[in-house]
């Protein structure tokens, strides 16, 4: 019997020893296969992590590339860059620059792009990015069908030879490609006006001011505004019906834009392209966009023309946006702290 018993007890840890045998290398292989599971997982993760932020940084490079209005920089440190030596010129900016900072409150500014759209951009920008709204005569008419009243309302075929900026595209398809870019301001303005979120509307305008084929197409549109309302004045100093701003008296007194077709020929199709806009223009451009612009002329530092309006004549009740030029010709947007 006592053989038996200790038969059984022998069998039975031999089994259980077996067993153990068996668990323990399942055991083992499990926690080898799980400790390798967690260490892929882990150089997986990191890879990953690291792909990210590549990738990110990379669209953030290409979206600070692509900006056509660049994140905001010290003024003063600007300035010692772009202004180094001793030559009267560059003491000169230097000290322009010092005095925006000292007496404008002017700390940064955002460098807009250098091209034949610069003060358009630097204008319009700014109204997106401040919401400003559309001015009054603009909510009282659908610009959409401003290219339409003009060609067939008021005969002005000659708007086929309208040029957009660097593309110069004239012929019967340019109707067709002023409504597009009317339906593209009034579209992107509606709705960046209408996002009361300051970080949002910034980062619509970011998104915005990096696309060259839309962005042109603002700039088109306010082109063609111009030209639309120069039309109206010159009918209406033509029939006499009321008076008109005496910018346009100003306009038309210049040889080379003494009519709405020679206006466009020597200056809105060029512009974009070859020119900017000139100080007439400027003009025009606060007066039916509804803002007050002041512009530091830079280069006219210590003069009456060191700071100017435009219009100087304007409404209390119109926004003011602020400009900064070394040349007349770039333009810059300053920011202002307290």
């Amino acid at each position: 019997g006592r053989h038996e018993v200790w038969s059984w007890k022998t069998a039975s840890k031999e089994s259980l020893c077996l067993m153990w045998q068996k668990v323990k290398v399942q055991l083992m292989l499990s926690m080898s296969f799980l400790t390798a599971l967690f260490w892929y997982c882990r150089r997986l993760y990191s890879f990953l992590a690291q792909l990210l932020k590549r990738w990110s940084n990379y669209l953030q490079r290409q979206l600070i590339r692509n900006l056509s209005v660049l994140p905001e920089v010290d003024l003063l440190g600007y300035s010692a860059r772009e202004w180094k030596g001793e030559t009267k010129q560059a003491k000169q900016m230097r000290e322009a620059y010092e005095e925006l900072f000292r007496s404008c409150h002017i700390k940064y500014l955002r460098q807009v792009r250098r091209d034949n759209y610069s003060v358009v951009r630097a204008v319009l920008f700014q109204i997106f990015s401040q919401g400003i709204p559309f001015p009054s005569w603009m909510k009282e008419r659908d610009i959409l069908k401003l290219p339409e009243k003009l060609l067939y309302s008021q005969g002005c075929n000659w708007i086929q030879q309208y040029s957009f900026g660097p593309e110069r595209y004239t012929g019967p398809n340019a109707f067709g490609k002023l409504r597009k870019c009317m339906e593209a301001l009034k579209t992107n303005w509606a709705e960046i006006s209408a996002t009361r979120d300051y970080e949002e509307r910034g980062s619509m305008c970011n998104t915005l001011f990096s696309d060259e084929s839309k962005e042109y197409k603002l700039y088109e549109a306010i082109k063609f505004i111009m030209l639309y309302e120069v039309v109206e004045a010159y009918e209406q100093i033509k029939s006499r019906d009321e008076p008109v701003h005496n910018l346009f008296s100003l306009l038309f007194a210049r040889d080379s834009s003494s009519d709405p077709l020679s206006f466009m020929m020597n200056h809105l199709n060029s512009i974009g392209d070859s020119i900017c806009l000139d100080q007439v223009e400027l003009f025009l451009l606060g007066y039916l966009l509804e803002v007050k612009i002041r512009v530091y002329r830079l280069h006219r530092f210590n003069t009456e023309e060191f700071q100017e309006n435009y219009p100087d004549e304007y409404r209390r009740e119109w926004n003011e946006i602020s400009l900064l030029t070394e040349d007349d010709r770039y333009y810059h947007i300053p920011l202002f702290r307290t």
